[in-house]
């Protein structure tokens, strides 16, 4: 009799379980199919699908416009640019002749020389030949004399006294600098000009004594 009691308890658990795993079947089943008609209920439209791709097209062709004018911007400058170097190296050329002039000069032995004269006359006009290339080249010497002080430009090598100058201003050009179309090439090496020390002094005197009275 017990052990029919046990039996029947038994199955009467093993059915408790079927129906909660059917349940859960079912249950999961629902979870699906609702999922499922959701992602139908949101499927694009005919309408949308056009507007995106339309969309894709337009950043796709914006894209390869940018990289059209990045492609044309570095041909350009490469165009302008790309004797820069040899530009650079160029400009040696000047400054042998400069040297070259002022070591004659100096020359004792030629000094007031029929012969300097001509020598010098034949480096002035190979010096303007040389300019006159350069600049059709848009290669041009920066003027520097008697300008204020421009860092973009010029390089302050030494300062001098000079009080009929403003401070600051370029009283000696060392080395003559150019530029190539709207780039620097090279710097002008300049000497610009100071307020002598014994006026600084005096000033500051004066000022000390007008301070105390």
């Amino acid at each position: 009799m017990e052990k029919e009691e046990n039996l029947k308890t038994e199955i009467k658990k093993n059915q408790m379980k079927d129906d909660k795993k059917i349940v859960s079947d079912e249950n999961i089943q629902d979870s699906e199919n609702e999922k499922n008609d959701l992602e139908k209920s949101v499927e694009k439209t005919p309408e949308e699908k056009i507007i995106e791709l339309e969309d894709k097209i337009t950043r796709t062709f914006a894209e390869m416009e940018n990289q059209r004018r990045r492609f044309e911007k570095e041909k350009e400058e490469a165009y302008e640019y790309g004797g820069f170097a040899f530009a650079k190296e160029a400009l040696n050329l000047i400054d042998n002749l400069e040297r070259s002039k002022k070591i004659l000069e100096n020359d004792e032995s030629l000094k007031n020389s029929e012969a300097l004269k001509k020598t010098l006359e034949h480096l002035n006009i190979i010096n303007k030949d040389l300019i006159s290339i350069f600049s059709k080249n848009n290669i041009k010497p920066i003027e520097s004399l008697n300008k204020k002080l421009d860092p973009n430009l010029h390089q302050a090598m030494m300062e001098i006294e000079d009080d009929q100058k403003e401070p600051g201003t370029i009283i000696q050009e060392i080395q003559k600098g150019f530029t190539i179309k709207d780039r620097l090439l090279r710097p002008s090496l300049v000497g610009v000009s100071k307020k002598s020390e014994s006026k600084d002094m005096k000033n500051g005197e004066n000022k000390e004594n007008f301070d105390k009275k």
